[in-house]
């Protein structure tokens, strides 16, 4: 089974990412907006998952609550034609991505750790360059205290769901 490990912010950040990934995200109806903080990764097992808890539940104690900041929008192109609000890279956030990363979890990650919530995927290099021009011109600016992290599981139907929730200082 899929795995992940994930912050989802304030409903107010998610309304805001929504509006623009009903039409430009095609994982939309698949998983809320998102913080990903460990990419997806097998695990073959119930059982086998289980057994990580304990030291996810570590994490999180030694973790204390910090700032997400989002403030400006960007983009991975030329690597994939993907939009994204960019959120700032504090302490806490990174140092929450070091210690999940140094757990025995699998890693299948791809690309190195860029805080982010996508707006926009899998667009084609005209699209991509259309929309990333018109939404260069929308301002928000959002800060707010993130207090936990969710891991994940993905459904047969390619849905993502929370499978655990882990509180930062408890």
């Amino acid at each position: 089974m899929k795995y992940g490990i994930a912050l989802f912010p304030s409903k107010e950040i998610q309304d805001v990412a929504n509006s623009f990934r009903k039409r430009y995200d095609t994982n939309y109806a698949l998983i809320p907006p998102h913080v990903t903080v460990k990419e997806a990764f097998e695990i073959g097992s119930k059982d086998e998952i289980e057994a990580y808890i304990p030291k996810l539940k570590e994490i999180a104690k030694e973790t204390q609550p910090f700032s997400l900041i989002a403030k400006k929008l960007s983009t991975f192109s030329p690597v994939t034609n993907t939009i994204y609000m960019k959120v700032e890279p504090v302490d806490e956030l990174c140092k929450l991505n070091e210690k999940l990363l140094s757990t025995d979890l699998p890693d299948d990650r791809k690309y190195a750790f860029v805080p982010h919530i996508t707006i926009a995927q899998n667009l084609s290099d005209d699209e991509h360059s259309d929309v990333y021009g018109s939404l260069q011109m929308k301002s928000f600016e959002f800060e707010e205290t993130i207090d936990r992290f969710q891991l994940l599981y993905q459904l047969e139907n390619g849905m993502w769901t929370v499978y655990e929730t882990f509180r930062f200082g408890e």
